[in-house]
Order: structure tokens, then sequence, then C-alpha cells
């Protein structure tokens, strides 16, 4: 499916995508695969072509930020110096941008890096190692994703019950301060209560709350999206009140969200998707305000409901009646703010 581009000339930078090679994991995970690790092998191997592809299919994407994912980390370092290996992969990638060689946009001009928090003050070391590693490394994402409900998530991606309350994690969290880092939270709609008492903890830290908080519609949340908005809703509210959180808008094309619940590469119409998420996005932004949002594409996992270019056209159908300054702030403003690209914007 073939969508027109909305607003073609809007510049935007994708504040959320991955790039990796699962493919020789992807045998190593059972069958029938969970709709989450379907969505992955839609795109196992996503690296700059693919990239690079999608971000200049249309849109005015002027730059990208990488998000951590787990991938090309160095297998002869330790468990907590092999997260090096992605930031060094990825950097070189952003140079591959930068050269000029493929047109103007910058790919991965703000790096997203993983260490392991839980490590406590020792974290501290891994942080010195990943910004030596990159000038482009801004901070990391230590997900937090858990669920009682085992179809929720599927191996491997629960993070222990409670992480972000954990006083080890929140030891090694405050390095992050003491080096200018910012922290990318990723975790489920049950579990939004976790990073606002973390936020509410570390008042000065920049944090950027990922997917719209993660709305679940699968496993045994299937069907209480409606049930449930009213929760997810003040729980964002409360969050949106700390002046250091900052929000992503998107993620909900994801199978954990169910919008749509079919997939994968469901290719669902622009305008459809838009009438789905409007009442998280809506909120979202209210709560936050433009200043503390930024749309992002969560590629490739977002390719289980929708290409690159409907994505966006989606929230572009979302922001129709916004003002330009909203939507400078939406699509380019906020996040290169929130991730030290200033230098990008027109």
């Amino acid at each position: 499916m073939s969508e027109a581009i909305l607003e073609p000339d809007l510049p935007i930078i994708d504040p959320h995508h991955h790039l990796w090679d699962l493919r020789p994991l992807m045998g190593a995970f059972p069958e029938p695969l969970h709709p989450f690790i379907a969505s992955i092998a839609l795109s196992p191997y996503y690296t700059f072509n693919e990239i690079h592809a999608d971000a200049t299919s249309g849109h005015n994407v002027i730059g990208t930020v990488f998000m951590e994912c787990g991938a090309f980390y160095n297998a002869g370092a330790s468990d907590a110096l092999k997260v090096i290996g992605e930031v060094e992969y990825v950097n070189g990638v952003a140079a591959q941008s930068a050269s000029g060689l493929y047109g103007s946009i910058r790919l991965c001009d703000a790096i997203i890096g993983h260490a392991d928090l839980a490590l406590g003050s020792k974290a501290g070391g891994v942080l010195d190692a990943l910004m030596a590693a990159s000038p482009r490394f801004k901070g990391i994402r230590h997900a937090a994703a858990w669920d009682a409900d085992p179809d929720v998530l599927g191996p491997p991606f629960h993070a222990p019950k409670g992480l972000y309350r954990d006083a080890t994690f929140r030891e090694g969290f405050a390095e992050l301060g003491k080096r200018g880092l910012t922290f990318d939270a990723w975790l489920l709609e049950p579990q939004l209560d976790d990073v606002l008492d973390l936020a509410r903890a570390f008042s000065d830290q920049p944090i950027c709350l990922d997917h719209c908080g993660t709305p679940l519609g699968m496993g045994s949340y299937h069907g209480k999206l409606h049930e449930r908005f009213d929760i997810w809703r003040e729980k964002i509210k409360a969050i949106g009140q700390c002046s250091n959180v900052s929000v992503k808008l998107g993620g909900l094309a994801m199978s954990f969200a169910g919008m749509p619940d079919h997939g994968p590469a469901a290719e669902t119409p622009s305008e459809t998707l838009a009438a789905m998420w409007r009442p998280y996005i809506e909120t979202c932004i209210e709560a936050f305000g433009p200043a503390r949002a930024m749309f992002e594409s969560n590629y490739p996992v977002d390719k289980w409901g929708a290409s690159y270019a409907t994505l966006w056209n989606a929230f572009k159908h979302l922001t129709h009646g916004a003002s330009a300054d909203e939507k400078r702030a939406l699509y380019a403003g906020t996040a290169a703010r929130f991730y030290g690209m200033e230098h990008l914007l027109p």
C-alpha cells in the first residue's frame, strides 16, 4: 500500500529506531513465534541500507536517534563492557551517513546505548567507556518491561520485577546525572507507577518515557484497551507533572498495544491508524505539552502495523490542526533539545 506523503517539507528528527542483525538468533525462538518476535522477524537484518531507505521514503527526515537493542555486542569483552560494541558499530553507521555521500540526512546523529545500572556505582565505569566510544553517545536505555502474564512479553524480554525501584539500580542510575547523560525508560502500562517514582526521586535527571507508556492489548490484556484507558491516562497525567520527563509518541503499532491487533505488516491506512491512536497521542501531548513530546518511528518494530511512510502520515493526520510552532517541537525540536541535536535544525 502506498500513500501520498503529507506535509513532505516538514523537518523530522526520528528519535527512536534500531539497527541489528538478528538472523543468527531467529532459530532460537520457540514456535509459534510470539507476536513481538514475529514483528522482529519482518526485518531481522536492519542496518544502514534499510534505515536509509525507510527514512528517505518521502518524509523530510533530517536526522535520527539510534536506540539500544542489544545488537553488535563485543563478544570478546566482559559482560559489563560488551555493550560498548553496539555504540562503536552505530558510530560507524553515523560516520557513513555524515560523509554526505548518501544525502543530507544524518542517521544516528545521537546514540543511546545500554549499561547495566544494576551494577550500582560500578556502572559509572561502563558509562565512561561508552562516552569514550563515540562523541554521539548521549545516554542509555535500561528497559524494565515485566508482566506476571508470560504471554505478554514472551521470551527472552522480561526484566526483573520492580527494577526501577531497586536500590542498587538507583545507585547506578545516579551515575547518569554525574555525567549529564539522558535516560530512556521502557516499561509497560501496569508498571507506570515505577517510572513515576523514579522520576520523582531523581527530579533533575532527564528521562524519556518510550512508546506512550506502552498500553497493552495482548495476552491477558487482549480486548481491554478501552477498559484500561482511564488507568493509563491518569498515570500519564501524573508522570507529565514531572518536568524532567519527556514522552515519545509512538510504539502503538507494536504487537503489544494491538493497534492494529493483527500483523505482521498489517499496512492499515494512515487515517485508520490515526483514529485508533488519537486518544493516546492527544492525552500524551496534553499531559506533557509539545515541548516535552516527540513523535517516533520505533522502526523496524512498528513495521508490524505500518510502513515507515504510512506511520508518519498517521502522525501528521493527528497534528493537522496544530500550529507551526507545535509541529516544529513535536517533529524535531523536542528531540533535538533532549538529545543535543540542535545543530540539525533548519
